[in-house]
């Protein structure tokens, strides 16, 4: 691993890594985490091809030395990254995840079709359509003009844009899926409407 992944670790208390590493060791015993494997683990059945394809994606992006598994501490530094994770760390990550077929730049394409894919995942019925969302960022970051993306005018111009930056991250927000595996497999709409231990005890 990179060392900003190293260094997003550490930001992980000890008590935080002991919990992944129960879950991890009890989903996955061998300690090297499959493609297959990660969608159980992260609960997701029945995806659309595209929707798997975003997966699977971000599997590899995750499988720093790219070897075809997620050990354990490619796990947690993935973890870190998505909850603790500087604003920096996670464009370049967003950057690698939406360049599906690594050639350094992102084309209309491949922006859409994460969109896409991340929405179908996340449920999420957000006013402005893929289509539009994916049209606005390249109307506003694409300096030259060229219908792809560089590193730098991803960085740069979402950096700049508060508001590109808003919905970027809360479009990749990953942490309702980590919600779920803290609470067995369940959605975050079940997690959400069941009683608190609150409510239970004062019924």
């Amino acid at each position: 691993m990179g060392n900003m992944d190293g260094k997003a670790v550490e930001e992980l208390s000890a008590t935080e890594i002991h919990q992944w590493y129960k879950k991890y060791m009890t989903e996955c015993p061998s300690g090297q985490l499959t493609q297959h494997e990660f969608k159980q683990f992260f609960g997701l059945k029945n995806l659309s091809p595209a929707s798997s394809k975003y997966i699977e994606q971000m599997f590899d992006t995750f499988d720093f030395n790219q070897d075809g598994y997620m050990d354990f501490m490619e796990y947690v530094a993935a973890l870190s990254l998505v909850l603790k994770g500087k604003v920096e760390q996670k464009l370049r990550w967003y950057f690698k995840l939406y360049d599906v077929d690594g050639n350094g730049c992102i084309d209309r394409g491949e922006l859409l079709n994460i969109i896409k894919a991340i929405r179908a995942i996340n449920r999420c019925n957000d006013e402005m359509t893929a289509e539009e969302f994916t049209n606005m960022v390249f109307d506003k970051i694409d300096i030259n003009g060229d219908g792809e993306l560089s590193l730098e005018e991803f960085m740069d111009g979402v950096q700049k844009d508060e508001m590109l930056l808003d919905i970027l991250t809360r479009s990749l927000d990953l942490k309702h899926i980590i919600l779920m595996i803290q609470n067995d497999g369940k959605r975050l709409d079940e997690i959400q409407s069941a009683p608190s231990d609150d409510q239970s005890e004062g019924s």
